[in-house]
């Protein structure tokens, strides 16, 4: 049994001088001024159409996330529909194989401390968890089948796209204190990488 932090990897070469003039000649077309973009109005351009709500033309640029987390977050992840995902098929994955080192892999949960009971109550069920989906796959069982037994704190591997408007939503709802703790462990260092990388879009997004 495995136990691991989550995750991500930016899958994309990103280079935020280059998106945000994409944009800025996108958006420069409502209204038929791209005559006056030069190397320094990108930024000041894409600050007024975000500041106005003009938020579709951030549509024209995506970027591609993999996110190595639990299941439990997949579930959440899943629900911003404007967006692509390829996730890890707990029905063709055989874990019980070499490829996996025949053994499942849990991501640890951030709420609770290690010496604490609450944690070794989640140990001692994933030890237990591990033990008899390896028993059901031994018996017989297909993967698909032998999944029922796994939990929300089974290990997944997701790549997302989305556009960078469905990012700036999923930054805004996914950062907060009112999202799930596990959520916020990928949401906010991720949006803190993207406003690193692409500042004038992400900048005015802030957490607590």
């Amino acid at each position: 049994m495995r136990i691991i932090e989550p995750s991500f990897a930016i899958e994309d070469n990103i280079d935020g001088q280059v998106i945000l003039q994409k944009i800025e000649r996108a958006g420069r077309t409502c209204y038929k001024s791209e005559d006056t973009a030069s190397t320094e109005s990108a930024i000041k351009f894409i600050r007024m159409i975000i500041a106005n709500g003009h938020e579709s033309v951030l549509e024209h640029e995506k970027v591609t996330v993999r996110i190595i987390c639990d299941r439990g977050v997949t579930h959440e992840l899943v629900r911003h529909r404007i967006a692509s995902y390829s996730q890890e098929s707990t029905r063709y994955c055989n874990y019980a194989k070499n490829k996996f080192q025949n053994e499942l892999t849990f991501i640890k949960p951030s709420f609770w401390d290690e010496n604490s009971d609450k944690y070794s109550i989640w140990f001692e069920t994933m030890r237990n968890i591990e033990q008899n989906y390896l028993r059901l796959i031994e018996l017989g069982a297909e993967p698909q089948q032998a999944r029922s037994i796994l939990p929300n704190s089974l290990k997944t591997e997701i790549v997302a796209t989305m556009n960078l408007r469905e990012w700036r939503h999923f930054f805004k709802l996914r950062t907060t204190v009112k999202a799930h703790p596990q959520i916020r462990e990928i949401a906010r260092p991720l949006l803190d990488k993207f406003k690193e990388l692409i500042p004038a879009i992400f900048d005015d997004i802030n957490y607590k």
